[in-house]
């Protein structure tokens, strides 16, 4: 086990509402929602008065009359993602991205050349803030968990370092929900079990631990708990899957209305993986009905593809499967996501191939959104409708 503070875990604070705030000065010190239907982020003004991501547009507005409603706008979040990123990269070589607003950092290698790690912290934070105009909340542990946790509990735009002779101190006392890992339903599992700390969950056995959550969350969680996590800043880790979602708010959607959104979510996905150079074998549909049950589908090609047209087919013979479902109980939310991923180097191909006109068409649109911007070409589907349609990443961590 590592014995030095040495992980950075760099956040974003309300990402896409402080990039909405950098970019129009009027809106900075006012409550700021992204994203209309639902929300997407809200800046932390937003936030104070109960505002939460993936909440009703309506009950936003309810508890928050007065914030400013403002239409998404990924190009923007993305190039203000690889400003920061840039950065990261800068100050180390050992970084592993997370998503689109956070990393870890390995900063154990550079005390002679770059200071402590508290100093190499404190000037990242500056340079964000600085260079691309927005704050950034670091913690730095031992391990990459507590480091992570830091970061959290230091928002907004703080800086909390964990020495190792605190960790106890720092941790014990904190909610189990603080776990990574542990969401609402392990969370009310182990309420009902009277444990509501990490402490009280840290003093039970492993073996009672898998017991109440199973064998797999049960060690996960209690491992956590005891400030085991041996796991390093890993540089050469790639997804194994990439994913978009949509809520969709309460009111009933039509399947018109639904195909155009999963269409809008497939060809960004396709191109992501083009743009990576990556194949996908699996397409998993994520429904969430309007009782807010949830359904996973999903589908294993038999030779992996990054083809749009091959993902689109795919993606709506899932969906259709769930057509009576959704007119029964409604849905709120649609994604998708795009596993068993690989490089396309390493696929053999099967012959014979014969993409014909779907591989130009896909290589003509990426060329033509590369050079004039990702909306400067859509699919006639999507001609007169509002760009609010788009279907943008829901933020992991806002």
């Amino acid at each position: 086990m590592r014995g030095e503070a040495t992980v950075l875990h760099a956040d974003l604070d309300a990402f896409y509402a402080s990039v909405e705030q950098r970019d129009a000065p009027e809106l900075r010190g006012r409550p700021v929602i992204v994203g209309g239907g639902v929300v997407l982020a809200a800046s932390y003004e937003a936030k104070a008065r109960g505002v939460r991501t993936a909440m009703g547009g309506r009950q936003a507005r309810d508890l928050c009359p007065d914030a400013v409603v403002v239409p998404p706008r990924m190009e923007a979040y993305s190039a203000a993602s690889k400003a920061v990123f840039s950065i990261f990269r800068d100050t180390t070589p050992l970084v592993e991205g997370l998503s689109i607003d956070e990393a870890f950092l390995e900063v154990g290698g550079l005390r002679r050349i770059a200071g402590t790690p508290e100093q190499i912290a404190v000037r990242l934070r500056e340079r964000v803030r600085t260079e691309a105009g927005l704050a950034i909340s670091v913690g730095v542990a031992r391990t990459k968990f507590l480091a992570k946790v830091a970061s959290a509990v230091s928002k907004p735009d703080g800086l909390l370092i964990v020495e190792p002779e605190r960790e106890q101190e720092f941790l014990l006392p904190l909610p189990v929900e603080r776990l990574w890992g542990v969401g609402a339903v392990t969370a009310e599992k182990l309420h009902r079990y009277g444990i509501r700390t990490v402490g009280e969950l840290a003093e039970l056995e492993a073996a009672t631990a898998e017991r109440m959550l199973g064998k797999a969350t049960g060690a996960h969680v209690h491992a956590l708990a005891r400030l085991r996590d041996p796991r390093p800043v890993d540089t050469t880790r790639r997804r194994g899957s990439i994913g978009s979602q949509r809520a969709l708010g309460s009111r009933p959607r039509s399947p018109e209305e639904l195909d155009l959104i999963l269409t809008q979510i497939v060809d960004r996905l396709a191109r992501r993986l083009r743009d990576g150079d990556r194949v996908c074998r699996t397409v998993v549909l994520r429904l969430r009905f309007g009782d807010f049950t949830k359904a996973t589908r999903s589908r294993s090609l038999r030779a992996p593809t990054d083809r749009t047209a091959i993902l689109l087919t795919v993606a709506r013979a899932l969906l259709a499967v769930a057509h009576t479902e959704i007119a029964e109980r409604g849905i709120t939310l649609i994604g998708i996501s795009l596993s068993q991923l690989d490089r396309v180097d390493r696929v053999h191909p099967e012959l014979p191939i014969d993409w014909g006109d779907e591989a130009r068409l896909d290589t003509v649109l990426d060329d033509l959104r590369d050079r004039y911007g990702a909306t400067s070409v859509s699919r006639a589907a999507q001609l007169g409708r509002d760009p609010g349609w788009s279907s943008p990443v829901l933020p992991e961590h806002e």
